[in-house]
């Protein structure tokens, strides 16, 4: 299972990658859940961790406008992201959330180390988004490489409030057989990373985990990525 950090700006690659390889991820709080960070900032952060550094960027809690999506990740892929997030938020239909994934992901295509993820939201009917339990066919019929699963909502409750670990496990196994790769986040605690590895999760996400304070408005501390990758490390041993 891989570790994915999200950082705001090129200040905190240092502390995401304190603790041994992540995937960065570039986004904007300030604009939602998968907000989208300015072009500089990805180039920043690009130019600060080049490949075979993984940086994913996020593009938006997205309405249902496919070309606004597909301009969004050209413009992720063309500043070097290797994964380009699209929060499924706009379309209310299977159909129409399949129409915006397909868009993005015709947008990329001649960017081969780009891989598009779909995600849907656990707290969806809050958030008056799909149903999550439609991503690994949204995701699989319109050409992306994987899905997220996360909350729209960020005030502190975490995924499994919102979806079962039954439920979750059930998204991984459909995920898989579909070739996809399944992340999950949403609030996750140090303490959830046991739980995501015994589902078979590829990548857990997190933020407040990795943060002072645990908040995810504050700044990435180092120290609290070096034990999430102890932690990590120490599942990987006992599995």
């Amino acid at each position: 299972m891989q570790l994915l950090i999200s950082v705001m700006n090129a200040d905190e690659v240092t502390a995401a990658l304190a603790g041994g390889p992540v995937i960065l991820d570039v986004k904007n709080p300030a604009e939602g859940s998968l907000g989208a960070p300015a072009p500089d900032t990805i180039r920043q952060i690009r130019r600060l961790a080049p490949r075979p550094q993984k940086v994913s960027v996020a593009i938006g809690d997205m309405p249902d406008l496919p070309g606004t999506a597909a301009l969004a990740a050209l413009g992720a892929a063309n500043c070097g992201s290797d994964y380009v997030k699209i929060g499924l938020h706009g379309p209310q239909t299977a159909d129409a959330a399949v129409n915006l994934l397909a868009a993005v992901c015709r947008a990329v295509a001649d960017y081969p180390a780009t891989s598009v993820i779909a995600a849907a939201y656990a707290d969806a009917d809050r958030a008056g988004t799909l149903d999550p339990r439609l991503l690994p066919r949204i995701a699989r019929a319109a050409g992306a490489a994987g899905c997220l699963v996360d909350t729209a909502i960020k005030d502190g409750r975490p995924v499994f409030d919102f979806l079962s670990v039954e439920a979750i496990r059930a998204l991984v196994t459909e995920a898989h057989a579909a070739g996809l790769t399944f992340a999950l986040a949403g609030a996750l605690r140090a303490e959830d990373l046991s739980t995501a590895q015994r589902l078979g999760v590829d990548i857990v996400g997190v933020r407040s985990a990795g943060c002072r304070d645990a908040r995810r408005s504050g700044p990435l501390d180092a120290e609290r990525v070096r034990r999430l990758h102890a932690l990590l490390a120490a599942l990987t041993v006992s599995d």
